[in-house]
């Protein structure tokens, strides 16, 4: 998998491993960058929790490259979601 900042140009390619999967509650996989500015292993873990308004979904990100601002990744979930929401949410006209 790849990304590009549209900005800067730059991108990115990844790779990693889906280590554990609970079906409707939790999510665990590793991302390794190809980059070798990009070092290291990163864990992912994505809990999704029903509340009463529909589903809090929690985010953390372990061992994340040194280059890479906490505000980045919080903006690349962001952007990611958004895009996301885009696919799957209804378009109701009129």
């Amino acid at each position: 998998m790849s990304f590009r900042n549209f900005t800067t140009g730059q991108s990115h390619g990844f790779g990693g491993t889906y280590l554990k999967l609970v079906p409707g509650e939790m999510l665990v996989y590793s991302d390794v960058f190809d980059d070798p500015n990009l070092p290291g292993e990163m864990t992912v873990t994505v809990r999704l929790t029903a509340v009463s308004v529909g589903t809090e979904m929690t985010v953390v990100q372990e061992n994340v490259p040194d280059v890479i601002p906490v505000e980045a990744c919080y903006l690349g979930w962001q952007d990611s979601l958004r895009k996301l929401a885009g696919l799957v949410e209804p378009e109701i006209t009129g």
